[in-house]
C-alpha cells in the first residue's frame, strides 16, 4: 500500500539530494542547446540546397553573428554540433551514475546508520525481511528512479531546446503541437496515478517474497519433518507470480501509453501537413523542418510520459525509506562521553513497567526489586510475564515508561543508560555469531584483548573446544554460527561475556535447549564465576536457577503483581 505518509516531488528531490549536482544540470542544458541549435540548421541547409539560402529569419539571424549561410559550411557546423552533443551525453551519462550511486549508497549508510543508532524500542519492532527487502530492493529501486528523474528533466531540457528551434521555424504551428502535447500528458494522469498503485503492491510483494524466504529458511528443518516442501515451494511461487502480474501490468501500460501517444501523435502530424500545405499554402521547405522537428519531439514526449510514469512507481519504495529513515532518525539514542555507572552497591528497580505501543496489554506490570553487586538473581514466571524486557531494562537496552531504574542511587537515563551498556555482557538464548572467525566474534566484547586474555575467558567458560578446531581461534564459524554445535555455541558465547569483564551478565534461558553434559558445563562454568559481577538468569527452570542468591517470580501477564515484588 502507498506510504501512510506520501512526500509531494519537492520533498522527496529535497530528501534524495537530486537538486545538488550542477555539473548534471549544466550538461543537460548543453545537451538541450546543441539539439535545438541542430535542427534550427536544418532549414537554412534546405534553403541553400533550394537556392534561397539568405532568406528567412534563422539566415539573418546566422548572417547577424557573421556565421555562413551556405551549404558546405553549415554541414560542418551541424557535423560539429552532433559530435559535440555526443560527447556532452557521454559525460552526462557517467554524471548520471554517479549521481545515482551516491544517492543509493548514502541512503543504503543512512537507513544503517539510524537503524544502529535507534532506541531498542524502535529496533526491535522492524521486522527483519521487511528491513532487507527495504535495504535491498527500495533502495536499488530508488537508484532508479533517481536515473528516471535526472532522465526526466534532461528529456524536458531537450524537449524545450526542439520547442525553441520549431518556435524560430513556425510559430503558430509549433503552439498548436505544445497545446496538443499539453493536453496529451494531463490525459495520463490517470495512468501516472495507477503506476504509483502498482508501484505500492511490487513493494509489498516484495516484502512478502524477502519474509517467506526467511521463514522458509530458519525453518528448514521443520518444513521437511512436516513434508510441507511443496505448499512453502507453491507460496514462494504465488508470491513470485503475484509481483510478475504486477511489473507485466506497469509494461502493459508503459506500452499502451506509447501506443495512444505515437498513434495520435502521427495523426496530429498529418493533420498539421494537411493544413500546412493545403490549406496555409506554405513552401515545402518551411514545412519539412516542422516535420524533422515533429519526428524528433514525439519520442521525446514520449519520454517525458515514460519517465513520469516510472518516477510514480518508484514512489512508494521512496516513501517507505525515507519514512523508515525519519522514524528512526527521530528515536535515536542519546550519545555522548559519559562514563558508564560503576556497580558498587546494587541495581535497583522501583515500580518500572513496560507498554509497547499497539499492544493490548503491558509488557511488565509494575515491578520493584534489586540487585545487588555480585549477586546471581533468577527471573522466572510463565511466557508472557514481562522476564526478557525486564532483562532488557537491567541490560540498559530499554527506558521504563513508569517508574525508575538506579545504579548506587543514580539514575540510569539518557547517556548514562547508553554508557551503563559497556559494563553489560548479554548470553541469548539464540546466540549471535558473524560468519568471521572465532577471534573475530570474541573480539566483538574486547577489541584490546591479548591471545592470554581470551584463552583464559574460553577457559573459565568450559569453551577450551575451540583449541581442537582445525584452525584454533582462526576457524570460521560460518554464517550464524552455524558449524558449531548448540551447547558450543553457548559456551562461546560465554566466554565473549566474561572476556567483557561484566558488571552485570544477563542470561536469557541460555541452557533451556541444551543436553544435560552441555547445561552442567555452563552450570559449573557461572559457579566458579559467582562473585566477580552481578548476574541476572531469565529461565523457566533448570540447574542455573538452584544456583541464585534470589529467585523472582514474575506473575502471568494481566495479573496483579504480588506484594512481594511491588
Amino acid at each position: 500500500m502507498p506510504s501512510a505518509h506520501p512526500r509531494s516531488l519537492t520533498r522527496r528531490l529535497g530528501a534524495l539530494d537530486l537538486r545538488r549536482s550542477p555539473l548534471l544540470l549544466v550538461l543537460m542544458l548543453l545537451s538541450g542547446l546543441t539539439e535545438g541549435l541542430g535542427l534550427m540548421l536544418v532549414v537554412p541547409m534546405l534553403a541553400a540546397v533550394s537556392g534561397t539560402a539568405g532568406q528567412g529569419r534563422i539566415a539573418a539571424w546566422l548572417s547577424g553573428w557573421g556565421l555562413p549561410v551556405q551549404l558546405g559550411p553549415l554541414l560542418a557546423i551541424f557535423v560539429g554540433l552532433v559530435v559535440f552533443r555526443a560527447g556532452v551525453q557521454h559525460i552526462q551519462e557517467i554524471e548520471r551514475f554517479k549521481l545515482e550511486a551516491r544517492v543509493v549508497d548514502r541512503l543504503r549508510e543512512r537507513a544503517w546508520r539510524a537503524l544502529s543508532a535507534c532506541e531498542w524500542r524502535e529496533f526491535s519492532r522492524q521486522r527483519p525481511s521487511d528491513v532487507i527487502s527495504l535495504m535491498v530492493n527500495n533502495v536499488d529501486r530508488i537508484g532508479e528512479a533517481v536515473n528516471l528523474g535526472a532522465g526526466f528533466l534532461s528529456t524536458c531540457l531537450t524537449l524545450a531546446g526542439v520547442t525553441v528551434a520549431a518556435l524560430v521555424i513556425s510559430p503558430a504551428v509549433t503552439l498548436l503541437a505544445i497545446a496538443a502535447g499539453a493536453l496529451a500528458l494531463v490525459g495520463y494522469g490517470r495512468m501516472r496515478r495507477r503506476a504509483e498503485r502498482l508501484g505500492a503492491l511490487a513493494n509489498a510483494a516484495y516484502k512478502e517474497i524477502h519474509g517467506q524466504l526467511s521463514d522458509g529458511l530458519r525453518a528448514g528443518r521443520t518444513i521437511r519433518i512436516y513434508g510441507m516442501q511443496q505448499r512453502i515451494a507453491d507460496e514462494g511461487m504465488a508470491a513470485f507470480s503475484g509481483l510478475r502480474a504486477f511489473e507485466l501490468a506497469y509494461l502493459r501500460d508503459i506500452g499502451l501509453g506509447r501506443l495512444v501517444l505515437q498513434g495520435g501523435g502521427a495523426l496530429a502530424l498529418a493533420g498539421v501537413l494537411w493544413l500546412a500545405l493545403e490549406r496555409w499554402h506554405l513552401p515545402v521547405e518551411a514545412v519539412l523542418p516542422m516535420v524533422v522537428l515533429y519526428a524528433r519531439g514525439l519520442p521525446l514526449l514520449g519520454e517525458v510520459q515514460q519517465y513520469w510514469q516510472g518516477w510514480r512507481h518508484s514512489a512508494t519504495a521512496i516513501d517507505e525509506t525515507l519514512d523508515l529513515i525519519d522514524r528512526a532518525e527521530a528515536h535515536r539514542e542519546p550519545h555522548g562521553v559519559t562514563p558508564p555507572p560503576e556497580l558498587e552497591q546494587a541495581i535497583a528497580f522501583d515500580g518500572v513497567a513496560v507498554r509497547f505501543a499497539g499492544a493490548d496489554r503491558p509488557a511488565l506490570a509494575p515491578i520493584s526489586l534489586t540487585i545487588g553487586v555480585n549477586e546471581m538473581v533468577a527471573l522466572v514466571g510463565p511466557s508472557g510475564s514481562g522476564k526478557s524486557t525486564l532483562a532488557d531494562l537491567a541490560g540498559g537496552l530499554l527506558s521504563p515508561d513508569q517508574g525508575t531504574i538506579s545504579i548506587d542511587g543514580v539514575p540510569l537515563t539518557g547517556e548514562a543508560r547508553q554508557a551503563w551498556r559497556d559494563r553489560v555482557a548479554y548470553v541469548e538464548q539464540d546466540t549471535a555469531f558473524l560468519a568471521g572467525t572465532v577471534r573475530e566474534n570474541l573480539l566483538w566484547a574486547k577489541p584490546t584483548a591479548d591471545e592470554a586474555q581470551i584463552r583464559r575467558a574460553l577457559s573459565d567458560a568450559a569453551a577450551d573446544f575451540v583449541h581442537a578446531l582445525p584452525a584454533g581461534l582462526d576457524t570460521r564459524l560460518g554464517d550464524g554460527g552455524r558449524r558449531l554445535s548448540g551447547g558450543e555455541a553457548q559456551r562461546l558465547s560465554l566466554a565473549r561475556a566474561f572476556l567483557h569483564q561484566p558488571a552485570l551478565l544477563i542470561l536469557d534461558e541460555p541452557t533451556s535447549a541444551l543436553d544435560a553434559a552441555n547445561e552442567a558445563a555452563i552450570v559449573s562454568a557461572l559457579e566458579r564465576a559467582r562473585g566477580r559481577f552481578a548476574i541476572l538468569v531469565v529461565a523457566h527452570r533448570g540447574a542455573l536457577i538452584a544456583l541464585c542468591d534470589k529467585v523472582v517470580e514474575l506473575p502471568a501477564a494481566g495479573t496483579l503483581v504480588p506484594e512481594s515484588l511491588a
